[in-house]
Formats: structure tokens, sequence, C-alpha cells
């Protein structure tokens, strides 16, 4: 395995990820607050997977996306 290609084509799938996920949440947000539907209380609860196919990884990341 060249370490080099893995970290390259790791963080190139990493800013697919980053860039994709947040147009796509900041779309939802958006189109909640128009609808009138954004929760109460400032943030929303955000949970994130990535899993590996073919290799044992399957990991949840959660955070809070505050709107205040």
């Amino acid at each position: 395995m060249d370490e080099d290609v893995l970290n390259m084509s790791l963080r190139k799938f990493l800013k697919k990820v980053g860039v994709t996920s947040q147009r796509e949440i900041e779309m939802a947000i958006r189109a909640a607050a128009a609808a009138g539907r954004l929760p109460a209380g400032g943030g929303i609860k955000a949970i994130a997977r990535i899993t590996l196919e073919g290799v044992d990884l399957d990991v949840s990341i959660d955070g809070m996306i505050d709107l205040e």
C-alpha cells in the first residue's frame, strides 16, 4: 500500500463529503425555515455516518448545528 496515494485519495474523498454535505444541509435547513418547521431551541442535532465496504468500519459522528 502506498501511503501517499492513500492520503491523497482520502483527502479528496473527505473534501467531497464536506462540500456536498454542507450544501445539502444548508438547503434542508433553509427549506425547513421557509416551511416554518425549524425546531425550537436554536440547534439541530446532526449525525454523520461513514462506512467502508470490504473493511470493518462503520462509524457515526454526532454534533449540533447551531442556528442562533
